[in-house]
């Protein structure tokens, strides 16, 4: 189960990443350890795996460079190096698929990261789903750190007492920032459709460009 939910969040993230611009492989990682290294550790032995597996899945495809050493001197890490990956059109529509998924996976500490990196692409009645279900997640784990810490507190030291109480402020603070996120999307939403960054960004575009034809 834990590799399959590992496995979606890298999709996810490779496929995010793609929608963006194609990359080399070697980029690629460098953006992925950015992004998801935040949230997990990120295993750079699991990413050309993922890569083959979309390739093979037909949501991406491998713009090779024409091999200029016949002689086959070229290790494969140099070659592969040179490979840049692109998003193709079912892999466009596996992204959207995806980006509509608000489901627990989606709240769990790992999924939950990766899916707000891609919250500018992501529908406003997904992206509020998401945030009220992330917000339920944690507030069902601050009851079972209070009920923890008041069973235990007089049993441990001060220093595991500390590292109790360092919890309970840290999934304190995130739930008090949800809240701020929450409401801030049904303010938007109640004043009519939130529109996403990048629809906002492709009007103002528009616009410039109208203005210049005038």
């Amino acid at each position: 189960m834990a590799g399959r939910k590992s496995s979606g969040v890298l999709e996810l993230a490779v496929l995010g990443l793609l929608h963006e611009t194609p990359m080399h492989g070697y980029e690629l990682r460098k953006r992925l350890n950015a992004l998801l290294g935040m949230f997990r550790a990120f295993s750079y032995g699991s990413l050309y795996p993922c890569l083959k597996r979309l390739v093979e899945q037909g949501l991406i495809v491998e713009d090779r460079p024409e091999d200029d050493d016949p002689g086959g001197a070229l290790l494969l890490q140099s070659r592969r190096s040179k490979i840049v990956y692109k998003l193709t059109a079912d892999g466009k529509e596996r992204l959207q698929e995806l980006l509509t998924e608000a489901g627990p996976a989606a709240w769990e500490d790992e999924g939950f990261g990766v899916r707000f990196a891609f919250f500018s692409h992501t529908r406003a009645d997904v992206r509020l789903r998401i945030l009220e279900g992330r917000r339920s997640r944690l507030e069902e784990r601050l009851e079972s750190f209070r009920a923890a810490l008041a069973r235990t507190r007089e049993r441990v030291d001060s220093y595991t007492l500390e590292l109790h109480n360092h919890g309970l402020e840290s999934v304190e603070r995130e739930v008090r920032w949800l809240n701020e996120l929450i409401g801030r999307e049904r303010a938007e939403q109640a004043g009519g459709r939130s529109k996403r960054p990048d629809e906002r960004a492709e009007e103002a575009s528009a616009d410039d460009t109208s203005d210049g034809d005038r």
